[in-house]
């Protein structure tokens, strides 16, 4: 078991840089929930990840259309962002459930709000904090721990 990774983002370019790294350990098959309030960096984090990954058009929320696919560096990209959900079943109706797959990167912000999400493989919880924000890394599969193994062995 991989002990989660703690670490504090004094600002923008730190939220930036972590996912940077998050770009340089993804691989098909992935599902990573990202949690937190309105404004703690989830789209920040997702867009430095398409960034570094080498995406160059726009990255925008996709808070009101619910996904954003992406492909890029040979990997389907595909951004979800459930707050706006009005049922937690919303998710499966329009047929979401597919892109979860052993091709796809799923990187969902808001899961709880989704019914039946499959289990993630890391969670990344941001948090407002005094001065930046506090990020919180979970593995919550074998997937995930080598994942996070890849990006605490780049923390520092």
């Amino acid at each position: 078991m991989v002990a989660p990774l703690e670490l504090h983002l004094p600002d923008e370019t730190a939220t930036e840089a972590l996912g940077a790294r998050l770009a340089d350990v993804l691989v098909p098959g992935l599902s990573i929930h990202l949690e937190g309030d309105l404004g703690a960096g989830k789209t920040t984090l997702v867009r430095a990840c398409l960034r570094a990954l080498g995406y160059p058009g726009k990255v925008k929320s996709p808070t009101y259309t619910l996904v954003e696919p992406y492909t890029v560096s040979k990997l389907q990209l595909y951004h979800f962002d459930f707050y706006r959900l009005r049922e937690p079943r919303e998710w499966l109706d329009a047929g979401f459930r597919d892109y979860f797959n052993a091709d796809a990167v799923c990187l969902v912000e808001w899961p709880e709000k989704a019914a039946e999400l499959p289990a993630p493989d890391l969670r990344i919880a941001l948090r407002h904090a005094p001065s930046g924000r506090d990020a919180m890394l979970v593995a919550l599969s074998p997937a995930g721990e080598r994942l996070l193994r890849s990006i605490s062995n780049g923390a520092g």
